[in-house]
C-alpha cells in the first residue's frame, strides 16, 4: 500500500520534466511548473503608490478591500498594496525588496509600458541592461521599491555552462534605441489590457551562503549562477531565475524591522505538486511553517514573509 508521502513523490517527479541542473533528486526540488506570484507592499499612503502604479505602469485593480488594492494585468495580480500606518521606510542597507520584476510576452509591450513609466515620471527611471538571458529596465516608486520591467529572450538563445550554470551579464542597454526598435501605436493603445506576469523577485539578504541554504536545500529552488559571496539566483524547471538574492547593500544584516516595503512575496505551485513536500523539507529543517487561508507561510532568515499556495492552472506568462 502506497503512503500519502509516496503520491507526493510521484506527483513532484511528474512535474519535474527538466533535467535536474543541480543533480539533486527530483523529489528534492519545487515543480518545474512554479510561477511567481504577486508581490505585496505596505505602504503609509495607498494612493499614491497606487496612482503610480496605474498610470506609469498601466496596471488596473483586479481586486479591492477597503484601502488596500490588488493591481494586474489582465486579471493576474502583480501587485498588491496595502496600508500600514505608523511604520518608517526601511533603511537603504536593510534586507528586503530589491525589485519586483515584471515580465511581458512581447517586446512591444515592454516597450509601451517602459514608455509610459518615463512620460509618467522619467526621475522614476535608474537603468536599462541586456542581461543576455533577458533585456531590462529599471524604476523606483514613490516608496523607493524597485521595479524591473523586462522581457526573456528564446529560452534557446540562453548559454548553460558545464557547470549548469546560466550565462548572465549587465550589459548596458540603450532605451532610446529599443523603444525606437519595438514601440508601436498598438501596443500603447491597449497598455493596460496586455498580459504579464511577476517573473522573479529579487531580494537584499545579509549573506549569500545562509540564503542559498535557505532558498536551495530547504525550500526547493536549484542554483542558476552566482556572483561570488554577492549574490545568487536560483529558480525551478530550469528557468534563469525566479529569485535573487543580494548583499550590494546589506552585508552581514539581520533579520528586517516591521517597517514599509516588502510586504510578502507569493509563489505559485502547480495543483497537487511538491507543496506538501515543500512543507516537510522546511519543518525538518526546524522552520516554522504555518497553513493559512493564503496558502504556505515561511519566513526566510531575514524575516520576509513567503507565501506559496497552489493553484490549477498557474497564471501569467509563460516563460519562453
Amino acid at each position: 500500500m502506497t503512503s500519502p508521502a509516496d503520491h507526493l513523490v510521484d506527483a513532484a517527479a511528474a512535474s519535474l520534466k527538466h533535467q535536474s541542473i543541480s543533480g539533486r533528486p527530483v523529489e528534492h526540488l519545487l515543480p518545474a511548473g512554479l510561477t511567481m506570484g504577486m508581490v505585496t507592499l505596505k505602504t503609509d499612503n495607498v494612493s499614491r503608490l497606487r496612482d503610480y502604479y496605474e498610470q506609469a505602469l498601466g496596471l488596473v485593480a483586479v481586486a479591492e478591500d477597503g484601502p488596500n488594492v490588488i493591481l494586474g494585468r489582465a486579471g493576474v495580480p502583480l501587485v498588491g498594496i496595502e496600508q500600514a500606518s505608523g511604520l518608517k521606510l526601511p533603511g537603504e542597507g536593510e534586507a528586503g525588496l530589491y525589485h519586483v520584476a515584471i515580465l511581458f510576452e512581447q517586446a512591444a509591450d515592454l516597450a509601451a509600458t517602459v514608455y509610459s513609466a518615463v512620460r509618467h515620471d522619467q526621475t522614476r527611471f535608474v537603468g536599462s541592461s541586456d542581461h543576455l538571458v533577458s533585456e531590462a529596465f529599471y524604476f523606483q516608486d514613490p516608496d523607493n521599491n524597485g521595479i524591473e520591467l523586462y522581457i526573456d529572450r528564446d529560452r534557446e538563445q540562453w548559454q548553460w555552462g558545464p557547470d549548469g550554470r546560466v550565462a548572465m551579464s549587465t550589459i548596458y542597454l540603450p532605451w532610446d534605441r529599443f523603444l525606437n526598435t519595438h514601440l508601436t501605436e498598438d501596443a500603447v493603445a491597449r497598455l493596460r489590457t496586455t498580459p504579464a506576469s511577476v517573473g522573479h523577485v529579487h531580494l537584499q539578504v545579509g549573506d549569500v551562503h545562509t540564503a542559498e541554504e535557505f532558498y536551495v536545500d530547504e525550500l526547493g529552488f536549484e542554483t542558476t549562477t552566482a556572483l561570488g559571496t554577492m549574490a545568487l539566483f536560483v529558480s525551478a524547471g530550469g528557468y534563469h531565475h525566479h529569485m535573487a538574492m543580494n548583499t550590494w547593500n546589506s552585508t552581514g544584516v539581520g533579520p528586517r524591522r516591521n517597517t514599509l516595503g516588502l510586504g510578502a512575496v507569493d509563489i505559485t505551485l502547480p495543483q497537487g505538486e511538491g507543496l506538501g513536500l515543500a512543507e516537510e523539507r522546511l519543518k525538518g529543517a526546524g522552520r516554522t511553517v504555518q497553513r493559512t487561508d493564503r496558502g504556505l507561510e515561511v519566513r526566510d532568515p531575514w524575516n520576509t514573509l513567503l507565501v506559496l499556495s497552489e493553484a490549477e492552472v498557474p497564471a501569467g506568462v509563460v516563460s519562453s
